[in-house]
Order: C-alpha cells, then structure tokens, then sequence
C-alpha cells in the first residue's frame, strides 16, 4: 500500500510528523476532546473539529487501504494480477476507483454474458473486439459456434455481442468517462408523477423542474428524493447520450474493413445503455444523496451546536409551564439547583376558561417560592399563556423583578416519557415531567437537552431524510464536544450528560452516579478513581472534564488535568505564589506578562500551550464558555402580530437557521424570517456565516401577513 501518513499529510495540509504523532494518540485510545485540550503540543493546536474531521479522513483511508489489500489478494488467487493492475489499485485515489478497476474480475451473477461465454462463444468476443478481418462470410464465420442455446448464426454474434458489452462495462477508463461527462453535462430532471399524491402541492416546485447536477442545492435534492418517495415526482438523471457513446467508442474503435465493425459499435452502445449508463446514474444519485445528506446533518449539527451553548440562567427560581387547553396547563417550580418545589395544574384557557383563578393560584406560587422567572413552552396555547404571564407581571409591578421567556419544547414529550424521566421524577406523572423539563431547560439548556434525542429537539431539515447513522452520530459527536468544553460537576450531573464525557459512555455514566448516591459526592477528583470500571485510561480520558466545585483543592474545581498538577505546584514555586492566596488570579496575569511563557514551560517540562491553559484557569477557575455569550431575552409584556408595522426595530433569539435564512422570535406568535438577502448589506454565501441558533439579533419589520402567519424581517443596518 502507499504510504498513509504521506497520503493523510497531503490531504490535510498538516507537517508529517504533526500527522504522525496524532495517528499515535489515535491508535492509544486517546478521545478527541482529551488530545483538542490535553495534547496540544503533539497535534500541533489542532481543535477538536479539526481533530475529528482528521479522525474521519484517516478511518476513510484506513478502509480504502483494506478494500485495496482484500482486492489485491481476490485477483492475485484468480492468477491475474499483473504489475501494472496491481500499480493501479494501490495508486487508486478512493473506492471507486479501486471498484471500477475490480469490476473485470469481480465474481458476478448470471448474466448474458455469462451465458454466452458458457456456449463457447468467447472467440467470436475477440474477433469483435480485435476487429478481425476474414473473407467469409459473417454467417460461415459463426457456424462453428450455434449451439441449442444459440442456434442461428445471429443468435450466436448477439451472445457475442454480450460478452463485448460487459468487457466494455467493464473497463475503467469507459466508466471514468462517462462518470465526468454525466457530472459536467448532466442534469437532474423531476416531473410530476401522481398529483394526488401530492394534495397539498408541498413539490409544487418541481412539477417541472431540471437543474445542472453541478448547479443543485441540497435542499433541492433532499426535496425532489423525498417527493420521489412518496410517489409524488419522478426523477431522472438526464445527459447527452450520444456524446458519451461516442467518447466510449473512442476507446474500441471500429475498423472499417472489418465486417465486425458494426458489432463493436453496436456492443458500445448497448454496453453504455444497459449497463453503464444505469450503473451511472444509480452512483450519480447516490452521491448527491450523500452530499445533500452530509449538508443537512452540517447544518443540522452547526445548530445544534449553537443550541447547546445557550448560556444558562444561574441563580433563579423557575416556574416552567407546559402550555395546553382541554388538558390544562401543567406547571413546575423549580429552585436554582434544578431541584422540584411543587407541580400543579391550572386551565386559563378553553373550555374551562377560569383565567382569574389561574392567575390567583400563579400568584400566590410565586409569592411563596420566590419565583423570578418564568418559562413558557412554545406548543398548543404557548402565546395564550404568555398574556397570562404578562397580566401576572404586570400585577406584581416592578419590584417584582418577575419576568418570562418563551422556551423551545421540542423533545420535552420525548423526555417525559423515558426510563432517565421515569428514574428522575419517578413520583411524578408523564404530563407533569414536561414543565419540569421547560422549567430546567431555561435554567441549565446543556444539562437538560443532553437528555433527549438530538433529532428530537428541531433545529435542522429534513432530518428525518438523511442518513439516520450518519446523523447520530454526528449529533453524538457535537454534544460530546459541548459538554466537554463547557464541563461537568461530577457531584450534580445526570448520567445522560456524564455519558457525554470523553471516554466515560452510559455504562460507566450510571456507576459514577450509583457510587456517588451510595457513598455521598466526590470530595476530590482522586476519589473518582474509586468507581467501578474507572480505569487508569478512561479516568486520564475523563478527568480533566469533571469537576468538583465544592472540593478544598482549587486545581479540582478547573480543568486542569490532575496529570500537570505537579507542574501547578512548580509554578507557584517559581513564582512565589500560593493557592491559597486571594490574589491569585491577577498575580498569576501580572507574573504571565512579565515573563517569557515558552521559557518558564521548558523549566517545568511541559508544553508552552499547556502552560498557557493553566494561566487562563488558574486566573478564571470555573469558568463557563457560555457566560461569554449574550443571556436570552427576558420579557415583561406580549407583542402581537397586530402590533406589528413595517419599520419597527425589535431584538429577537434566532430559534432556527436553514439554507435561505434563520427564523427569528421577536415575541409574537409567529417566528420572522430573515431571508438571506436581508442578512447584511454585503452579498453573503450562507446564513451560517452570519447568524447562529441562539444569538441575540436586532431586526427591522419588513412585512406582516396576518392571514398567512408570516413575518418578513431584515437585519441590515
């Protein structure tokens, strides 16, 4: 094979030994989060997102690698492979390469080929293909080969003619061509196909559609696949025949002399019809598939990501109420802790309409618990209950500091409903878990949205289309990310989010909790050590990442890896400075500017950007990336759509970001949209470039149709 770490060096742009010395930690066991934080000397900086797309090419790599020796070996016990075949299988760039160089020799189904070959009818195949020149004729050449099978002199040149067109599907430069010219000519073609299948017209679009294959938007693909599925369009792959059987003859050039002449044409033509040009499309579909697929999960991963990040709203009393009308409204009081107060139901709205004694029983829960917060779902009855908050607020006045917000409750059934609900809130019913769950998703969003299905909380499209692995995965992945940056109180958190922990997963997750609600909170990091099934990798994995607040030793409560404690106390040594002094922090900044920190790292044997880690937790010991972030936006009275008139100035949360635009709540019913085009006054690329799930943005009204619900908006200056 050739050389991976050279291949993966070009790929990436990376130093070799940079590579290198990655693929090491890799093939260690180390986890991506513990090598983006802990190992930045090794990788040379790279992030945890460069990480893992290094992690992904090189598991590409490492499959194409094995497919070439599994490949190698198939043909080499056929006693076929020559120096030059083998060249070009281990030159061979990806699996399709190395696939369409395997296609001669790839044991195949019954075919008519295959037929023909089992009639004896191979020699005809070579005289067609050698285009060979014989004075008898066609008929008298073929009458040694009739056979039952093929008892007509026609019958045996058209089996001929069927090994000609396999060998001719079967050649790697054909199917290369064809594959460039369906790329660079093509184009992707949809119809209607049964219109009842389609009542609400959602594919009206493209009824009658047709786009360049290089040309196509995701969401065009995702939409015509879907529309396709349901059996609403049909859709083709549409290019100039002609044109590709002529460059494919160009490969097997008939020879005018030769009464065969008009076989090999004809096998090329048909070689191209029945079998390369189908086999074409079928790749062609597939890979638009997969790349409309690996943009959704992107965006649907980017906002996620965003979503993830909302900073939490720390030291409050939260009433979260789960909207709904026959069934009443569901509420939960939850302490600054997370920890359940009281639940209740109250019925404001139809039918029972006993608004007056929702706002009574509201007001004497606030009153009694100290709530300054309230969180609405944005479901069934979402802005009815958002006028009762507001009457309540305005009730209570000013001094009140009581204020609410309108919180996402997407997944919060899904939630309420499962075994980690059920072991959470076990005396509690199904319907009550949800305000629980609104009420806790303001207060700490990371903490509570880990809990549920990432492709249940609605921040991407067409999620439910795409490659469903793919997708969890790539979820998966982004929350791992998000919790270990921001990291875990090992002594509070639920073992959903210390699943999330690099190396830790759900099994361990459950032990630490088991051992911590046996034997009382960890009072260091050291005592994790004791669970069960904590060994000495995963905890060098983990331990960075879990935090102990309440713990004496400082070093505990921030992500310093207890590996480099040690080269702490060293510091402090060379510095003069002590934990313990409270002054610490701006000490420690004044003694990071008045030296040279490569200097001091090589006199404590570490790593430059590791010591540089240490300055920035020593001096902010706890810190949280997401109080970097604007808070959410907290409301004292309702806006309605009617209130609304073109040129009002509004500050919104961007709840969605999609391919066109983002959808923004301003505090009505209906979330505005900010198409792309009103994004800024410049000309951008994408909206992900602009905007992300969760920023706080100032935007114009541009339009308002109340009839249809929507809400245009702009954010240029």
């Amino acid at each position: 094979m050739k050389d991976l770490i050279g291949r993966l060096t070009n790929n990436l742009g990376l130093h070799r030994n940079q590579v290198e010395r990655t693929v090491g930690l890799f093939d260690e066991g180390d986890t991506v989060p513990f090598i983006a934080r802990y190992r930045k000397e090794v990788t040379g900086g790279l992030t945890d997102e460069q990480l893992a797309d290094f992690r992904e090419k090189l598991e590409a790599l490492r499959r194409l690698e094995d497919r070439q020796r599994t490949v190698l070996k198939t043909i080499e016990e056929q006693g076929k492979l020559t120096p030059e075949l083998a060249e070009a299988i281990e030159e061979a760039q990806n699996l399709q390469e190395v696939e369409d160089l395997y296609l001669p020799y790839k044991p195949k189904r019954r075919t008519r080929a295959s037929i023909a070959r089992e009639a004896g009818l191979e020699p005809m195949a070579v005289w067609i293909l050698e285009q060979a020149v014989f004075d008898i004729p066609r008929e008298g050449a073929a009458e040694p080969y009739l056979s039952e099978q093929f008892p007509t002199p026609e019958d045996a040149w058209q089996g001929a003619r069927d090994i000609v067109a396999e060998v001719v599907s079967d050649d790697a430069r054909g199917r290369d061509i064809a594959r460039k010219m369906t790329w660079d000519g093509g184009t992707l073609k949809s119809v209607l196909a049964d219109a009842e299948k389609d009542p609400r017209q959602t594919y009206h679009v493209y009824y009658e559609f047709e786009a360049r294959l290089r040309q196509l938007k995701p969401h065009q693909v995702l939409a015509m696949t879907r529309g396709e599925a349901e059996d609403a369009l049909r859709v083709g792959v549409v290019v100039d025949d002609n044109e590709i059987i002529v460059a494919l003859a160009g490969l097997y050039p008939p020879n005018k002399l030769s009464p065969l002449a008009h076989d090999l044409y004809a096998a090329v033509v048909d070689a191209y019809d029945r079998l390369i040009g189908p086999a074409i499309e079928r790749e062609v579909r597939r890979d638009l598939k997969e790349w409309a697929d690996q943009h959704a999960i992107n965006v649907f991963a980017t906002n996620l990501r965003n979503l993830l990040l909302t900073p939490p709203i720390k030291n409050q009393t939260i009433l979260g109420i789960d909207p709904g009308y026959r069934t009443g409204c569901k509420l939960a009081i939850v302490d600054p802790t997370g920890k359940v107060l009281v639940t209740g139901t109250i019925y404001p709205h139809e039918p029972q309409h006993r608004w007056t004694e929702a706002l009574e029983t509201l007001d004497k829960l606030v009153e009694k618990f100290g709530v300054t917060l309230i969180a609405i779902g944005n479901g069934t009855a979402s802005r009815e209950t958002e006028e009762l908050a507001a009457e309540l607020i305005s009730a209570n006045g000013a001094e009140g500091h009581l204020r609410y917000l309108i919180a996402s409750e997407a997944g919060a059934s899904v939630y309420s409903a499962s075994p980690l609900a059920r072991a959470e809130l076990p005396d509690l019913d199904v319907s009550l878990r949800g305000a629980v769950s609104i009420a806790r998703r303001a207060q700490d969003p990371l903490a509570e949205l880990v809990k549920i299905d990432p492709k249940s909380i609605g921040v991407g499209m067409y999620q439910h289309d795409v490659d469903q692995s793919a997708l969890a995965e790539s979820l998966a992945w982004v929350t791992e990310s998000v919790v270990n940056a921001v990291g875990v109180d090992a002594n509070t958190a639920s073992p959903a989010l210390l699943s999330y922990v690099a190396g830790v997963g759900p099994k361990l997750a459950g032990k630490i909790v088991a051992h911590r609600d046996k034997n009382g909170p960890f009072k260091q990091r050291e005592s994790i050590k004791k669970v069960s099934g904590m060994g000495a990798k995963t905890f060098q994995q983990a331990a960075g990442f879990l935090r102990i607040p309440s713990s004496e030793h400082l070093l505990d409560r921030t992500g310093v890896h207890p590996e480099s404690y040690d080269a702490v106390a060293g510091l402090l040594d060379l510095l003069a400075l002590s934990l313990d002094d409270p002054q610490l922090a701006a000490r420690l900044g004044e003694a990071q500017a008045a030296h040279n920190v490569e200097e001091l790292a090589a006199m404590l044997g570490i790593g430059a950007p590791t010591l540089g880690d240490i300055f920035a937790d020593l001096q902010r010991p706890g810190r949280d990336p997401r109080d970097e972030a604007p808070p959410p936006i907290l409301r004292e009275d309702v806006l309605k759509m009617e209130d609304l008139r073109p040129g009002m100035r509004l500050n919104g949360t961007v709840r969605n970001v999609v391919d066109f635009g983002a959808f923004v709540d301003i505090g009505v019913k209906q979330d505005g949209l900010v198409h792309i085009s009103q994004m800024a006054n410049r000309r951008i690329e994408s909206p992900y470039d602009v905007v992300g799930v969760g920023d706080i943005v100032e935007v114009t009204v541009l339009d308002v149709d109340v009839e249809r619900g929507r809400i245009g908006l702009s954010m240029k200056a």
